[in-house]
């Protein structure tokens, strides 16, 4: 299996362990071709959510909203993720293992990435930041 392959894996599996301790029912598509890596059952509404892997610096989260398909290592094709192929987009954070969900209506028309602030910015700033813990619960 591709290394990219199992960070994938990994980060499912976490946000699966992560929503189903938060009392959520989990189901996973199958095949590969769905948009979303899994669907969360929260009290009778299905909702599907995209996954990701990251590593953070311990300072900022950076969560890609877009999936990249590579033929012989070269990009064939670049998805963009919009609230009309999901619902949330999680992302697992393997530097602090912890799980962060961002809804789609922030992903306007299909954005490449967004960052989480998990500290303070040095520079004070307080405007456009989006604070890591505000995304920590679906």
């Amino acid at each position: 299996m591709a290394p990219l392959k199992q960070l994938g894996d990994t980060a499912e599996l976490a946000v699966a362990l992560d929503l189903r301790r938060r009392g959520y029912g989990i189901a996973f598509p199958f095949g590969e071709d769905c948009d979303y890596d899994l669907v969360v059952d929260r009290g009778g509404i299905l909702e599907r959510v995209q996954v990701k892997h990251t590593r953070s610096d311990g300072e900022v989260v950076i969560v890609r909203c877009r999936s990249q398909s590579l033929t012989n290592g070269k990009v064939r094709a670049t998805k963009r993720y919009t609230a009309s192929t999901i619902d949330w987009l999680a992302v697992y954070d393997a530097t602090s293992t912890r799980c962060f969900y961002v809804p789609a209506r922030e992903l306007a028309d299909g954005r490449a990435e967004l960052r989480l602030r998990v500290t303070p910015a040095r520079n004070g700033q307080r405007r456009g930041i989006r604070n890591a813990a505000d995304y920590a619960a679906i």
